[in-house]
């Protein structure tokens, strides 16, 4: 059994419920049975599998097949068990399932030694027509079907692609459609909307200059200090972020990247516990986009604070159970961060955000920690604690 610091046992085999298998359910499940392997682990989501979001992009090159992992796989691979369901989740009733070490999913008894509450941050939505998609759409159906189905009922000469927002996602997107359409010689006007004066504003300036280079090397309308006020029938609408002018421009297809919006985020303690009225449920620990650690450790929304948010509650889960209850806080630092320019290009950071590199180095970064991420799936875990 691999050596865990301040851990000794007192159990075989605890019960745990973790709710949502997203990237740091699933990096707690990996977690937890590597030093307990005979964990009874049941994980709780409204879906039948695990999706890497973080390559919902490349399904303009690859089928959205490649990115899915289905739950009856990872109950084979690993031994735990997944319940198909959907929690309400608040504080009060966190309380009363800390108090009664059960929950109900469909009328179903879980009860459980530890519960983790992993449900991530849903995907903001817009109301929107039948030509604008978004992160929901692409979660069901390639990029490059969506793009296809559209264009197969509109004319040639009028097609125009719209992708509303700058952020990293709304960027990996952009550079995915732009070869997408390079690769298939298809002819399209592709232009960027977006609300700041310069794209990946959270990043150093020199990652947007980076971008914006390569978006004018292929021909990509770039329009700063615009609102997205709505899609009328093929036409866009809207507004300059300063004066408040609205017009319209003419698009085939739009699509939508706004951001996360936590419905609930859950206060958690420097080890992962859940915080109520000041207080920490002793057997209740959060990870994900849904917690906030009040530690020294990065809280973004991205899933590399995901995975560690989900690792460190599974090494505190494993140590509030034992003989010394000796918790482990939260310091993990963003290592860096690596935005995707389509198949052949990328910007980033490594250990320093000020030091950002472009092209194959950025490339290599992202291809070195998507395979640290596959590997974890495996069971084989390659992250430094």
């Amino acid at each position: 059994m691999p050596f865990l610091p301040f851990y000794i046992p007192r159990h075989k085999q605890l019960k745990i419920v973790i709710v949502g298998g997203g990237y740091a359910g699933v990096a707690a499940l990996v977690t937890l049975l590597r030093h307990m392997p005979e964990a009874r682990i049941t994980i709780v989501d409204p879906k039948l599998h695990h999706l890497k979001i973080t390559h919902l992009h490349e399904t303009f090159r690859y089928p959205l097949e490649d990115f899915l992992i289905s739950f009856s796989a990872l109950e084979n691979r690993f031994g735990c068990r997944h319940v198909c369901g959907k929690l309400i989740l608040d504080e009060y009733i966190l309380q009363q399932w800390q108090n009664d070490r059960f929950l109900a999913v469909d009328n179903e008894i879980l009860e459980f030694d530890y519960l983790l509450i992993a449900s991530g941050a849903p995907v903001a939505r817009m109301a929107k027509s039948d030509n604008i998609f978004d992160l929901h759409d692409l979660m069901t159906t390639p990029g490059s079907s969506l793009l296809n189905g559209r264009f197969n009922a509109t004319d040639e000469s009028e097609r125009t692609i719209s992708v509303i927002g700058g952020g990293a996602t709304g960027i990996q997107f952009l550079f995915e459609i732009a070869h997408f359409l390079r690769r298939g010689k298809i002819e399209c006007k592709l232009r960027l909307i977006h609300g700041e004066d310069r794209v990946l504003t959270q990043f150093p300036a020199d990652f947007s200059i980076y971008t914006q280079t390569r978006m004018a090397d292929l021909d990509i309308d770039f329009y700063p200090g615009t609102r997205y006020c709505g899609q009328q029938t093929d036409e866009i609408l809207l507004a300059e972020s300063e004066t408040g002018r609205q017009f319209n421009l003419p698009s085939t297809v739009s699509f939508l990247f706004v951001g996360k919006k936590p419905e609930t985020l859950f206060d958690a303690n420097a080890f992962g516990q859940v915080m109520v009225e000041r207080r920490p449920l002793q057997n209740i620990f959060t990870a994900g986009d849904c917690s906030i650690y009040n530690a020294a450790g990065s809280n973004t929304m991205t899933a590399q604070s995901a995975v560690r948010k989900g690792m460190l509650a599974a090494r505190n889960i494993l140590r509030h159970s034992g003989a010394l209850k000796l918790l482990e806080p939260y310091f993990h630092r963003d290592l860096g961060y690596v935005v995707s320019l389509g198949p052949t290009d990328a910007v980033g950071w490594l250990a320093l955000e000020g030091n950002v590199v472009g092209g194959l180095p950025a490339l290599v970064i992202k291809e070195l920690v998507e395979a640290q991420y596959d590997l974890l799936l495996t069971g084989i875990d390659t992250y430094l604690v």
